[in-house]
């Protein structure tokens, strides 16, 4: 009978020498094993048969639950004498080195580490916090394995916050199969991944997606000469509406201070001017924007204005978008709007990386949806303090469409 536990159990090359199941309100089932008669142990090291012995220690391994009750192997963990290898630990198709849990109860929470917080599983098998932790590295550490960076001609890159206070990280993605490439600490030191990436690499990269950031913008016309630069839509129209709507809109509620009425108008107006139009789900909101801007030639130049900026990257012809582009310029400039004109004399010199946008449709909108699942890896964890750990949770979620 007891045989037959061992084999229905899979401790191979081991028989149950005893069963004792201890009441509480954590019932646990204590299962004692020895090595089966006459089999020889193989060498952890190459895998030959020992034929000796070196030493004898009992250890005390958790494996699944067992009828609702916690199960503890008592595990002879016999050290054998290799002729090839020396003294090492006999090779066990169920039991890790070192292990203090089965490959099997392993693998089980690691597979719910993917869908549920640390706290949750632990919990759920009476774990350490911490023990569940570094089992869920290890299989993302093996499952994963090295970078694959082979054939890689277009990346996109963006930073996203790891900590309060200002800490910053940078991910880099393969835009074309959605896969997390690599996650950096610093929202400016890229160059580790360039070296990843070698000469050939580097040399091979074709384009490259980011904001207007002047850290990755400088790192990658050092690191790839040959490389075009693309400026996303999303971070210029976003620092339009910060640098340019709002500001305006703050202006013209203070040209209007001696009307209440009006300048409560203005003033509460920043996130239906900040929107666009084809966003705004509410009849009333619509009205209430269109009478703004009737009311209000600078806020309808601005509005006016952010919309046919968003239009410079729907062309796929550098003539046409430099064309698109001028016509846009000139408009800014002869709006007379300070902030305007400031925006437009700054965003001059991104030209041609908005321009590049048209021979490479990218945007890191793809980041953006990367970034907000981020998120909620973060959330899941309740905060992570190990990097390593939670830069592997980012690539395990975006693996890459195959």
């Amino acid at each position: 009978m007891d045989d037959d536990i061992a084999w229905l159990g899979g401790w191979e090359g081991y028989r149950v020498s005893g069963v004792e199941r201890v009441e509480g309100a954590d019932p646990e089932i204590w299962i004692s094993l020895e090595p089966l008669s006459g089999a020889r142990p193989a060498c952890e090291g190459c895998g030959g048969m020992a034929t000796a012995l070196h030493e004898v220690t009992v250890r005390r391994v958790r494996d699944l639950p067992i009828l609702e009750a916690r199960t503890w192997l008592w595990v002879p963990r016999r050290r054998v004498l290799c002729p090839r290898c020396g003294p090492k630990l006999e090779r066990l198709s169920w039991l890790g080195r070192y292990a203090r849990v089965t490959r099997r109860l392993a693998e089980s929470v690691a597979r719910l580490c993917g869908v549920l917080p640390i706290k949750r599983v632990a919990e759920f098998f009476g774990l350490h916090w911490n023990t569940v932790k570094a089992i869920d590295k290890r299989h993302l550490t093996e499952k994963l394995g090295p970078i694959e960076l082979s054939g890689l001609t277009v990346i996109a890159m963006d930073e996203f916050a790891i900590h309060k206070g200002h800490r910053y990280a940078t991910v880099v993605v393969d835009p074309t199969v959605k896969r997390v490439l690599w996650v950096g600490r610093g929202r400016e030191d890229v160059r580790p991944f360039f070296e990843l990436l070698g000469e050939d690499g580097r040399e091979r990269l074709e384009a490259v997606v980011m904001d207007r950031n002047a850290a990755y913008e400088n790192e990658v016309r050092h690191q790839c000469p040959g490389a075009e630069i693309v400026f996303d839509l999303f971070h210029v129209v976003a620092k339009y509406g910060r640098e340019v709507i709002d500001r305006v809109r703050v202006d013209e509620a203070n040209r209007v201070a001696d009307d209440k009425k009006a300048r409560k108008v203005v003033k509460s107006a920043k996130w239906l001017l900040l929107r666009n139009r084809d966003t705004i789900k509410k009849h009333e909101d619509r009205i209430r924007l269109d009478e703004l801007l009737a009311a209000n030639q600078a806020l309808m130049t601005v509005y006016v204005l952010k919309d046919d900026l968003k239009e410079l990257w729907s062309h796929r012809n550098k003539s046409h978008a430099r064309a698109a582009w001028d016509s846009w310029f000139q408009r800014a400039l002869e709006s007379r709007i300070t902030p305007l004109v400031a925006f437009a004399k700054k965003l001059k010199a991104y030209l041609p990386g908005i321009l590049a946008h048209a021979t490479w449709p990218l945007h890191t909108s793809l980041i953006e949806g990367i970034n907000n699942k981020i998120k909620v890896i973060k959330r899941m964890a309740y905060g992570f303090r190990d990097d390593d750990y939670f830069f592997l949770k980012i690539r395990a979620a975006f693996p890459g469409i195959r």
